[in-house]
């Protein structure tokens, strides 16, 4: 991507399917990952980095299918990261190419610390694995990035001679990272400002920032990059990603967009997709937004003071800075009940950015009725949540068919469940409990033969009202691996099953990955964390 023509266009580079899908727990499948594609797609950011695609077949698949199919509305530029080994770059341009915009992002680090005790080599290699790597890159496509990891520990002008030779071999965005969120803006921007000045060729290619929140200044950092003469920031949908986080995009993009004439840097975003786009990632990835999340949570408009609430009564902009609807938090009217017909939820559907047809829609549509017999009325959240929750069912894996619960408070409560195997056979099993959920819980361990252990698990509302639709998210462990999972019913006890079923699936299916990684590493060189 060569630089934007308007000098005050900043580039959202989107990294929750790469970093963010780095974070605990989180295991996402190639479907999955393609509609958070689509979404980030219609939220309008300009790159997605689609995932690592050496480190496992099935991240290889899913940047593959996200760079074939992820099109609309406008093209974003599709990402993959490698490392600077010939493998990992062949891999990466395997799995871009048929993007119509694709990239390739290589990375070796530059500070000290990681040059001796995880390279375990020089300064000098170093800068010839950047120069062959990016050569190679450009090999194949023009649009290639390159980032020094862990630059901002790194000797700047030892970090400048890497980047220097970078833009030498053609690679056009130069990133730097606060890979481990050590520094602070004042030093990110004078680190920035050293850089311009050793490297004249800077200010001819796009200068990006990616900062990790570790002292929970990823966004200020971020800012103080943009400041300094970056155009492009590599950020994550709620902040999610290593450690701590990733700057969050939804924060960036708001800052810049509610003090645009102070500070006069703009993006292409469509800001009123954001609050859908981050229900979808919470949903998918089973990691909540706290409350006082800035921007997306729930409390970030709402007012309980007496004294706030009379203040924006009269005049919002008394205690409201930004208008909710800027972000996507309007009532929607859509609105269906159980006589809505086929064509009202494909509109419905339309509406929200999924165009449903053929078994697709036949599959939404009995799901719907199922839910619309319960609850009077089905609005855009409820159907987002089924729509997640319809999208659960393509993992390959175990399955809740039925469930009996008997309760009581002078008797352990009992749970007798039937599960569908990933071969297609149902096997049952029954356990007591502390409770309904728990006993539920225990006896799908007992039915899938795995000793699951429970580590979190969360009911939320997603609207509100009686016949609200409950959402669970279950945290499990198996055998040291984390699985997360989600479930939606009006019937909290079927979605908890749901959940922990998915959860559990999601374990095994990462055990399974992980077997893979292991076989691949016995014939390339051990894997390092990226930037």
């Amino acid at each position: 991507m060569t630089k934007p023509e308007d000098p005050n266009r900043v580039l959202i580079f989107d990294t929750t399917l790469r970093d963010g899908e780095q974070s605990p727990g989180i295991s996402l499948n190639t479907q999955e990952k393609l509609e958070i594609a689509g979404q980030l797609a219609r939220l309008g950011v300009d790159v997605i980095e689609a995932g690592f695609p050496i480190t496992s077949p099935g991240d290889f698949e899913a940047v593959q299918e996200i760079a074939r199919r992820v099109v609309d509305p406008v093209p974003p530029v599709i990402a993959g990261l490698a490392r600077t080994h010939a493998a990992d770059i062949d891999a990466a341009w395997n799995a871009v190419k048929d993007a119509a915009r694709p990239r390739i992002h290589t990375f070796i680090s530059t500070s000290d610390i990681h040059i001796r005790h995880q390279l375990q080599t020089t300064r000098e290699d170093v800068k010839g694995q950047a120069r062959a790597a990016v050569a190679h890159a450009k090999q194949y496509l023009d649009d290639v990035e390159f980032s020094p990891m862990d630059a901002t520990r790194a000797d700047v002008e030892f970090t400048a001679e890497v980047c220097q030779i970078a833009i030498d071999e053609g690679a056009t965005t130069i990133n730097i990272p606060d890979t481990v969120g050590y520094t602070m803006p004042h030093e990110y921007t004078a680190y920035l400002e050293r850089l311009y000045e050793l490297v004249p060729g800077l200010r001819d290619v796009v200068l990006s920032v990616h900062c990790h929140d570790d002292l929970g200044l990823a966004v200020a950092n971020s800012f103080a990059g943009l400041r300094a003469g970056a155009r492009q920031v590599e950020c994550a949908i709620n902040g999610i990603g290593e450690r701590a986080g990733n700057a969050s995009l939804e924060e960036i993009v708001m800052l810049l967009h509610t003090r645009q004439a102070d500070v006069g840097l703009n993006t292409r975003v469509n800001t009123r997709e954001i609050a859908r786009t981050s229900r979808l990632v919470s949903r998918l990835t089973g990691y909540s937004v706290q409350p006082n999340k800035a921007i997306i949570g729930r409390n970030a408009f709402a007012h309980e003071s007496g004294i706030h609430q009379d203040g924006v009564l009269k005049e919002r902009t008394t205690y409201e800075i930004m208008d909710a609807t800027t972000v996507g938090l309007e009532a929607n009217s859509i609105v269906l009940g159980k006589h809505s017909g086929r064509h009202a939820l494909q509109q419905a559907l339309a509406e929200l950015g999924v165009e449903a047809k053929g078994q697709t829609l036949n599959t939404a549509f009995k799901r719907f009725k199922e839910i619309a017999d319960k609850k009077k009325q089905v609005t855009a959240m409820d159907l987002e949540a089924l729509l997640t929750d319809e999208l659960r069912e393509e993992i390959v894996g175990f399955q809740l068919e039925w469930f009996d619960v008997e309760a009581s408070s002078r008797r352990p409560p009992h749970a007798t469940v039937g599960i569908r195997t990933p071969e297609g056979g149902e096997a049952t099993g029954s356990f007591t409990g502390d409770g309904p959920v728990d006993a539920i819980f225990r006896a799908i361990n007992a039915a899938t033969g795995r000793d699951a252990k429970l580590r979190e698990f969360r009911v939320d509302a997603v609207t509100g009202g009686q016949d609200a639709l409950g959402e669970t998210s279950v945290v499990l462990e198996l055998g040291g691996v984390s699985g997360s999972g989600q479930g939606v019913s009006t019937d909290i006890l079927e979605a908890a099953g749901r959940a922990y079923v998915r959860a559990l699936s999601s374990a095994v299916r990462r055990q399974s990955i992980t077997t893979e990684a292991v076989a691949a590493t016995a014939t390339a060189a051990e894997p390092i964390p990226a930037p």
